[in-house]
Formats: structure tokens, C-alpha cells, sequence
């Protein structure tokens, strides 16, 4: 016998989706006040602003992109074409706006190695106040996501992004203020440095965690030798074949396999118990598996997967 677990919860609405109010009212408070940045950026000469600008740039994207996803996967329910909905389109967008901050990070980093030679005027004053109303709007926005960055990958990459900002912010209030006292202007690029030092570590980790949902790699908080193990343990559980395991869309594990049960064993129970396993040892809400009595299988062709 074979029975599709749980997939009513692949209808229900995504982990960003949940959150989709506060991506809204983030994107609006970063996107009107990336123009501020900008804008004071050129006229006060500061890289370090023009680097927080530029991240704020991508935090717009990073967040338009995400709310695409979420629209996108939501309007795929009920196509008969589109059987898992468009649920990927959200680590695809996770994957974009890591790619898109590893591109700004690089940016700026040439960029303030080449004023080390050369640093110029920076107008501290005007900086000052435009860093600190930039620091407000960030944790503004900080607050929003930070709960939801953990429930979604799609989230966590725009987090992320408002979380680079968040300390460029406070970096860049630090160079105006020493700029002011000091006149020390090689501070400046010096911050923007750092803003792009801490940002590419982050920014890497995003990447190669949606790259890894995306070559459908099994969680990396899944056992596949624990799970094969536990199933192979069960009572009237005989073999196990075509073990698969990967992660569909943030906080949704899917498992499809093979399950061969005993003679003497009802193929209901054993499915009973192979469920239990799945829901509360490992945790995976969503599976596909095939039972059969041993009687009849026909294994000949079966690949075994780990």
C-alpha cells in the first residue's frame, strides 16, 4: 500500500509568507530611507554612507524579491501543473540576494582599498545625522524580521541584509564622530571595509545553505544513517529501498520511501509506525511511503538510497 502523509500542510501558507505584513512594512521604511542615504552619501563624500546605501539598496530588492516568492507561491495553489505550488521561488530569491550582497560587499571593499592612497573630504557633520536616522530606521526594520529570520530562509536573507545595515549604521556614526573631532577621514573607508568584512562570511552561508536546498541535498539536520536505522528497527519493517529525503521550502522536510513489511505483519501498522518515526523523531511532517507485504514485492529494480 502506499499513502501520501501529511500533504495538507503543503497548501497551507509558507514560512514567509506568515510574516509577509512585516516584510511589507519593512520594505517601505528601508526603501524610503535608501534615498536619504544616497543622497547624502554623494554630498558628503562618504563611502562608508555610500556602502550603507548600497546595502541598504539591496535590502529593498532582497525584500521586493521575497514578497515576489511568497506572492508567487501562494497564487501556484490549485494549478494542477505545479504539484509542490512554487515554493522554491522563495530560496531562489534567498540565493539572488546572497549573490547580490556578495557583489556589493566586493564592491566596496576595492573601493575603500583605493582611498586608503587618497582619502578625501568628508563632511562629518551632515553624516552624522543622516547615520543616525539611518540606525533608527534599521532597527525599525531589525525588529520586524528578526523573529521571522528563523522560521524562513527567504526571511533570513533580507534579515541578514538589514542586519549589515543595522551595524553600518553604527559604524558610520562612529566615523562621523571621530571625523568631527579628529579629522581623521581615513576612518571612513576604513568602516566601509569593515562593513564589507563582516557582511561576506554571512553572506556566504546563505548561499551555500540555499544552494544546498536547491541541489536537493538531504537537511543537514537529518541523519539519513539514523533514519534508515530507525526505520530498519521497527517491528515487521523488513527492508527499506529508495530512501529520499530533501527540504522542499523553509521548515518543510519531505521523505519518500520504500518500506517492505514482514509476512506476518499488517501493512497498515507498520505504515502506522514508520509515520510515528518520521513525525516524532526527526521531525518530518511531510511524507510519501509505499508498504507492501513481502509477499508481493518486487525489489529487483529498487535503488537503495541513503
Amino acid at each position: 500500500m502506499a499513502e501520501h502523509t501529511d500533504h495538507e500542510h503543503l497548501s497551507a501558507a509558507t514560512a514567509g509568507g506568515a510574516h509577509k505584513g512585516k516584510l511589507l512594512l519593512a520594505t517601505a521604511l528601508v526603501g524610503g530611507f535608501f534615498l536619504v542615504e544616497l543622497v547624502g552619501g554623494l554630498l558628503t563624500n562618504s563611502l562608508a554612507l555610500l556602502s550603507d546605501a548600497a546595502h541598504m539598496f539591496t535590502d529593498v530588492l532582497g525584500l521586493g524579491m521575497a514578497l515576489a516568492a511568497i506572492h508567487a507561491a501562494s497564487r501556484s495553489r490549485g494549478n494542477p501543473q505545479q504539484t509542490f505550488g512554487l515554493y522554491r521561488f522563495e530560496i531562489l530569491a534567498a540565493l539572488a540576494n546572497a549573490v547580490l550582497l556578495f557583489g556589493v560587499a566586493i564592491y566596496i571593499l576595492v573601493e575603500a582599498i583605493q582611498r586608503f592612497g587618497e582619502p578625501p573630504e568628508v563632511l562629518a557633520a551632515p553624516l552624522l545625522v543622516v547615520a543616525v536616522l539611518g540606525l533608527v530606521v534599521n532597527l525599525i526594520a531589525f525588529a520586524l524580521l528578526r523573529s521571522a529570520a528563523t522560521e524562513s530562509i527567504n526571511v533570513e536573507g533580507a534579515y541578514l541584509e538589514v542586519l549589515a545595515d543595522t551595524l553600518g549604521s553604527v559604524g558610520v556614526i562612529a566615523a562621523a564622530i571621530i571625523i568631527q573631532v579628529t579629522g581623521f577621514t581615513l576612518v571612513d573607508p576604513i568602516i566601509a571595509v569593515a562593513i564589507g568584512v563582516f557582511v561576506l562570511p554571512r553572506t556566504w552561508r546563505l548561499g551555500r545553505k540555499a544552494l544546498r536546498i536547491l541541489t536537493q541535498q538531504a537537511p543537514a539536520h537529518l541523519d539519513m544513517r539514523r533514519l534508515r536505522s530507525d526505520l530498519l528497527a521497527l517491528e515487521g519493517v523488513e527492508e527499506v529501498h529508495d530512501l529520499h529525503a530533501w527540504t522542499l521550502t523553509s521548515g518543510m522536510d519531505v521523505v519518500t520511501a520504500h518500506v517492505l513489511a514482514g509476512p506476518s505483519h499488517d501493512t497498515h501498522d507498520v505504515l502506522h509506525r514508520t509515520r510515528t518515526v518520521l513525525r516524532d523523531v526527526h521531525g518530518v511532517l511531510h511524507a510519501t511511503l509505499q508498504v507492501e507485504a513481502a509477499a508481493h514485492a518486487d525489489c529487483g529494480n529498487c535503488t537503495e538510497t541513503w
